[in-house]
């Protein structure tokens, strides 16, 4: 997806003197994570902390852990975190999933998981380890999330379309089951790029299926995108 400036309406996050650029997935996850109200909030790999900032302006009773195995993404997210209005419920860690053993369970999981699974690994060490299923497959995913999600929890994750099966495969195999799956399309002629996927641990009795378009012709947005992403963006 492609990447834009990003800012939310109650402030403006600052990154080397520009509005922090973040991808689209981010704000797909953040704005598309479904919780009655969480109390807890997990948000792993959090990278500049975007998905975290979003959870936390959605649900205001929350506190927000997010962690990411990059020393400088767990401390530009702190930065931003900093800079916001919801400090006081974010805090950021540099960690690993599988070395995080918080004294609690989460209410909500979010995690826009590395994905770049079959390409040729990029040249900088640190965005293979963002961008690459190395530091954090499927499989681990699937059983951090087992471990930390609270009983009646929710986790959300946003993955490639076609790595959509993958992923439900590992959930199933940890004893989480899919409960809702959206297919997002870049435009309508298109076929989907990204699925945001939700786990449980009690089965649905049906999945919540459904399809979001980014765009219309013209490089506009679809209505359904603005309102999803209405509270958010500046612009």
């Amino acid at each position: 997806m492609a990447n834009d400036y990003f800012s939310f309406k109650q402030f403006t996050v600052w990154q080397d003197k520009t509005a922090m650029k973040v991808g689209t997935d981010g704000v797909l996850l953040g704005t598309m994570a479904v919780h009655a109200g969480p109390r807890l909030v997990l948000d792993i790999g959090t990278g500049t902390g975007l998905v975290a900032l979003i959870a936390a302006q959605r649900f205001p009773e929350a506190a927000v852990h997010a962690i990411d195995i990059e020393p400088d993404a767990a401390l530009q997210a702190r930065d931003n975190f900093a800079a916001s209005p919801f400090a006081a419920r974010l805090t950021a860690h540099c960690a690993a999933l599988d070395d995080w053993t918080p004294q609690c369970t989460y209410d909500l999981i979010v995690c826009n998981p590395p994905y770049f699974t079959e390409s040729l690994l990029p040249p900088d060490s640190r965005r293979s380890l963002a961008r690459h299923t190395l530091t954090l497959t499927f499989r681990s995913l699937a059983a951090g999330t087992a471990r930390l999600l609270a009983p009646d929890g929710v986790a959300a994750f946003i993955v490639p379309a076609d790595a959509c099966s993958r992923l439900e495969t590992e959930m199933t195999l940890c004893g989480l089951h899919t409960t809702g799956r959206v297919m997002v399309c870049t435009t309508p002629a298109k076929p989907p790029k990204r699925a945001v996927l939700h786990f449980a641990r009690k089965a649905a009795p049906e999945v919540a299926a459904g399809r979001l378009c980014i765009e219309l012709e013209g490089h506009r947005y679809s209505d359904e995108y603005r309102r999803l992403t209405a509270d958010f963006y500046l612009r």
